[in-house]
């Protein structure tokens, strides 16, 4: 990618040792304080690496007034600076943009495939969905190699967004015939059509990481708990559109009864046809982002050796050893609740129609509650908000298994519709406060000189 060669290495130290462990306390109710710091130590103030790379950024001034260390702010998002507000306007377009190839891929690709392969060529194509899950693996080269001149996190946004914009483009033009034809004679292999759609995630996982270190430093210090809110929303949407949004209008039958007086086969939208359009608007997008968008250049700091030995230097600390823990055994509460409630109603004969409107009026609550989620987060400490809800899912769940036990024998009534999108909102509610609250908390610590690869560290 023509990037600069790495800085030449600072004297060593014992390994984790130069690792900086803040404290992270659980009081009595079981929430973590702010106290929280997880980050390198800085090298001494008389280092002539720190001196080099400081006078090295394009914002170096002996002119400006020294700055005080910045603290976490307590503001709506429309008492913002100005500046803040349009870089998380960029966040939210970023995300959601990986949310459009995330919603096919996981979402209406598998349920479209029904009709043209068997359950077990639909098992392989879901290894397509695996590089979001391993994005660990290549994060520090995203992180240490780049081009100082388009920008640290440009040099990977740009070209990858460009590919993934002929990506859809090529794979629009072909995908109709090639689910016809996958798996039987003559056409492709089912391990072929499944390898278009891993690239398309592969570029979206990777794209992830380079956007997740940019939202530590395009919002400024005190605020970039928000990073978590435009992660929240940009997704969210991006997989309600692919996903809920697509399916519908794919659908013959919806297109029949709400915008057609003759009844035809086909729906308002094809896989094809979208794949195009957000093709172009990928590329669209990218142009827009290179010619507008200007990023600070920095000298190269770390090599890539240097951000893996960093990386296991992190993984080494006690703080992050107790987090990765409570994640692993945090969903056992309610992993079932949300694999399994749908399913039952279904089975009990809610009916798809109903479940379509549940999830479509819970859609904007997601989005407006991730707003309120993100602003609670700059006012409580993360981890308390998160223990909060936390508790909360836990009483969701256990209402979930009420709704499903109380369905009616006459069937579905107004009441227990009424009934059903309340538990599905108060759910969706506390599943979007936990995460809104862990990714701030995330950001709150992470050094951005590594932002990418931390970020995807404590996310994975």
């Amino acid at each position: 990618m023509g990037a600069k060669p790495r800085r030449t290495k600072s004297p060593k130290t014992n390994g984790p040792s130069s690792l900086s462990t803040g404290s992270v306390r659980l009081n009595g109710n079981g929430n973590m304080n702010s106290h929280v710091e997880q980050r390198r130590k800085p090298a001494p103030l008389d280092s002539k690496q720190v001196t080099q790379n400081i006078m090295a950024r394009e914002s170096f001034s002996l002119d400006d007034p020294v700055p005080k260390t910045p603290i976490v702010n307590n503001h709506g998002f429309f008492e913002l600076p100005i500046q803040d507000q349009r870089n998380f306007g960029l966040l939210v377009l970023l995300y959601f943009l990986q949310g459009i190839p995330m919603g096919l891929a996981m979402g209406s690709v598998p349920f479209l495939l029904k009709n043209h392969m068997s359950y077990s060529e639909i098992g392989v194509f879901t290894l397509a969905s695996y590089p979001y899950s391993l994005k660990l693996f290549w994060s520090p080269i995203v992180d240490a190699v780049w081009s100082p001149r388009l920008g640290r996190r440009k040099s990977w946004i740009l070209p990858i967004q460009i590919l993934s914009g002929f990506g859809m483009l090529f794979l629009g033009s072909r995908v109709e015939g090639l689910m016809a034809m996958t798996g039987k004679e003559g056409g492709p292999s089912v391990w072929g059509f499944t390898g278009w759609w891993f690239f398309l995630v592969f570029m979206c996982a990777t794209q992830d990481i380079a956007v997740d270190g940019w939202a530590l430093t395009l919002l400024t210090p005190g605020n970039v708990s928000y990073a978590s809110t435009a992660q929240t929303v940009g997704l969210t949407a991006g997989n309600f559109l692919s996903y809920t949004v697509f399916l519908a209008f794919n659908s013959a039958d919806f297109a029949n009864k709400y915008f057609r007086t003759e009844p035809i086969d086909e729906g308002l939208m094809t896989l094809g046809g979208y794949l195009t359009f957000w093709g172009w608007a990928y590329i669209a997008v990218t142009i827009g982002l290179a010619l507008l968008k200007r990023e600070e250049k920095t000298q190269n700091e770390d090599g890539i050796w240097d951000v893996y030995k960093i990386m296991w230097g992190v993984l080494k600390l006690k703080n992050i050893q107790t987090i990765i823990i409570v994640h692993l055994i945090a969903k056992i509460g309610f992993q079932a609740n949300d694999a399994v409630t749908n399913l039952k109603l279904l089975d009990k004969g809610f009916g798809k129609d109903n479940m379509a409107l549940t999830v479509l009026i819970d859609f904007p609550f997601e989005i407006g509650l991730g707003y309120y989620a993100g602003k609670w987060s700059q006012k409580y400490t993360p981890m308390r908000l998160w223990c909060w809800a936390f508790m909360g899912r836990l009483v969701a769940a256990i209402f979930a298994q009420f709704t499903v036990a109380i369905f009616p024998a006459s069937g579905v009534e107004t009441w227990y519709l009424l009934t059903v999108i309340v538990e599905h909102v108060f759910s969706t509610f506390m599943n979007t406060v936990m995460f809104v609250a862990v990714s701030a908390f995330h950001a709150r610590i992470s050094d951005p000189a590594i932002g990418g690869t931390y970020m995807t560290l404590l996310a994975t």
